[in-house]
Formats: structure tokens, C-alpha cells, sequence
């Protein structure tokens, strides 16, 4: 099964050098780890909510506003593309991303 892994933290959440390189060095551990089970299909960082953009379509109108679609304080920072047994493989393959201690990790399965 195929499954969507959204990473999610506060922008504004800044972490100090020492935190923010363990952070690096722990996605990468990650990222490794995840490739050689094979469940890591894909996976990339997002530029920040202030260079997205959300567009709408109403009554042949484009609307497009600036940042994500939703005003909640944690973002879409990344995502991830996992093959997995099933859902509880998804679930413990999210517990282990560095992200899910102090962010939020979601895990939606693809439409077969």
C-alpha cells in the first residue's frame, strides 16, 4: 500500500544550532534507514508557507490567495512517499521521523 506521509511543524518554531544540527543529522538517519527498508519511496523538504499559494475556482473565477489553505500554526514542512505492509507499518515508520517530537507527522493512504 501507498502512503502519504506529510510532515508537519511551526515555521516560526526556530530551533538553536545545536538542536537544528541533530535535526539534520537525524533526517538523514531517517531517510537511510527508511531507503533500506524500502518503504521510502520519495520524499522532499517545502519551501516555507509564504511561498505557497492556494488557488479556488468560484463561478469561473480564479481566486488565489498567498500561503497554505488553512491559518493553523503548523505547516507542511515536507512529505514523504511510503510503500508499506499497511497502515500500522505507516504509523511506525512516522513514530521514527525526527519531526514527530515536537511537530506532527500524518499518514493518509493512497486511493487504490
Amino acid at each position: 500500500m501507498k502512503f502519504m506521509m506529510l510532515v508537519c511543524w511551526a515555521e516560526d518554531d526556530e530551533l538553536g544550532p545545536d538542536e537544528s544540527a541533530a535535526m539534520r543529522r537525524d533526517s538523514i538517519a531517517w531517510m537511510e534507514q527508511m531507503d533500506a527498508r524500502g518503504v521510502r519511496l520519495q520524499g522532499h523538504r517545502l519551501r516555507p508557507a509564504a511561498d505557497a499559494r492556494t488557488v479556488r475556482v468560484r463561478a469561473d473565477d480564479v481566486l488565489v490567495v498567498d500561503g497554505p489553505f488553512a491559518e493553523t500554526k503548523e505547516q507542511i514542512a515536507g512529505y514523504d512517499l511510503l510503500e508499506c505492509a499497511d497502515l500500522d507499518e505507516a504509523v511506525e515508520v512516522a513514530s521514527k521521523h525526527p519531526v514527530a517530537r515536537f511537530g506532527a507527522i500524518e499518514v493518509r493512504p493512497y486511493w487504490e
